[in-house]
């Protein structure tokens, strides 16, 4: 984990204040950045060793250790909500001053991690271990690195002495990997302490990196919109040796099959159809054309079948819906009272809930089929690009990566800045690493 590919250009764009102008103020006192980064890197190595696995998340032994390394800092930071979130767990909340001028921005993480199996690790999953300049860990990229950068970037500013024309909020929260408890109750709970902030930034970004080269910086303006549920047929008990028609497994798994077939409708809502169009320079002759218009060209087989072909861009372009879970007889010999099935849908910002719902039962044309949600899809969003935020991070990453462009992503998966964004923050997603797909994929709910 090279903890200071992006922590100095992050720094910069916080010291900046976000204003439009060219260059941010120099520091007033010398900012050591390789003795800077070797810091971050023990420090980041201790807070992997705090387990706050979840379940049950224990974040509260968390939230201290960011606590006490920010009192080393001067920086006074506050436990709150541990009743509210009950035993073990807590948000974090500080803030360093700036002159004013500007509304402040505020840096957000997650405490919690997710379970990791000791036998499939290499190495102990909370050792923090360093081999081969490389950080291993549960929790190394989802998403303590990224918290640690945040909390250094903050440090240096404050050790530099760079004036600031926002105040910088840092805030911790508990339970992101489960139910987003932590976030919610802080949004609840500490409006109060948010009315100021302009800009967001968090977990959320998906970056493009080949050969170690960056070849775009993805932030990410919007998510999908999580939508579980439960399907449940039910039927009548008996021995399987005598099948009936009053099974509810057949049921079931036709209603699944008429689900796994449906093709749901493609729509491009405007962060994506701007990512396209910004990737498109990669992508010589007819399939940039392709990409410069993704909604038109959509319309042509050729060019569809393309780009459905990628996972992520199809995932972006449609609603999506994914078996993943099936239950039934405890026994092989024994027909079940009951079958069901869990389905991962995920909604495109825009889309209701409702009609969306109506649509798949229509689908599945089976009145028998009962359809429970698990989760409540959150507030959708979709941030703006034409803010300063945006503008500073296209600036910073020019001065840092100059081949590298800067775009919109959306994210297929789902993190905590709806509860804040419900608030009228303007929230982003941003990946500080240079890390790519594969490595991203298999390292951030992986093994080692």
């Amino acid at each position: 984990m090279r903890l200071l590919r992006f922590l100095a250009p992050l720094s910069l764009a916080l010291a900046a204040g976000l204003p439009a102008q060219e260059h941010a103020p120099a520091p007033k006192r010398p900012i050591d950045w390789p003795a800077l980064e070797r810091e971050g890197v023990a420090v980041l190595r201790d807070y992997l060793r705090v387990n706050s696995t979840n379940p049950p998340g224990s974040e509260l032994e968390a939230a201290r250790f960011l606590r006490d390394f920010l009192a080393k800092e001067g920086i006074e930071a506050q436990i709150l909500d541990t009743v509210e979130l009950g035993a073990g767990r807590a948000n974090l909340y500080a803030r360093v001053k700036g002159n004013g001028s500007k509304r402040a921005i505020a840096l957000v993480h997650h405490m919690d991690v997710v379970p990791a199996a000791a036998s499939s690790w290499s190495v102990p999953p909370f050792s923090g271990m360093l081999r081969d300049g490389f950080i291993y860990g549960r929790g190394a990229l989802d998403m303590k690195s990224e918290g640690i950068a945040q909390l250094m970037a903050v440090v240096a500013l404050k050790r530099g002495g760079v004036p600031l024309t926002r105040d910088l909020v840092i805030i911790a929260n508990p339970d992101e990997e489960w139910g987003s408890t932590g976030a919610l109750t802080f949004a609840d709970k500490h409006a109060d302490l948010l009315r100021d902030v302009e800009f967001l930034f968090t977990e959320g970004g998906t970056n493009s990196v080949r050969n170690d080269t960056l070849l775009f910086r993805g932030i990410g303006v919007s998510e999908k919109r999580t939508f579980w549920q439960r399907l449940t047929v039910r039927g009548t008990p008996s021995h399987a040796s005598r099948p009936t028609k009053d099974n509810p497994v057949p049921r079931l798994v036709a209603a699944l099959d008429r689900l796994a077939k449906y093709e749901t409708p493609l729509h491009v809502t405007p962060g994506v159809d701007r990512y396209f169009r910004d990737i498109s320079r990669d992508y010589p002759g007819e399939r940039g054309q392709w990409l410069r218009n993704v909604s038109s060209s959509l319309a042509d087989p050729r060019a569809r079948e393309w780009i459905l072909s990628d996972v992520y861009w199809n995932a972006i372009l449609r609603n999506t819906i994914s078996l993943t879970g099936l239950q039934g007889s405890n026994k092989t010999n024994v027909i079940p009272p009951e079958a069901s099935a869990e389905v991962d849908i995920r909604l495109l910002p825009d889309q209701n809930p409702d009609s969306v719902l109506a649509t798949l039962k229509a689908v599945v044309a089976d009145t028998a089929v009962r359809f429970t949600p698990l989760i409540v899809p959150k507030t959708p969003f979709e941030s703006e690009t034409n803010t300063d935020f945006f503008r500073a991070v296209e600036r910073v990453s020019r001065e840092h990566d100059p081949r590298a462009f800067v775009t919109s992503t959306m994210l297929t998966g789902a993190t905590d800045r709806p509860m804040y964004r419900r608030l009228g923050i303007q929230v982003y997603g941003v990946d500080p690493f240079r890390t790519n797909d594969v490595d991203f994929q298999r390292g951030v709910h992986g093994n080692d």
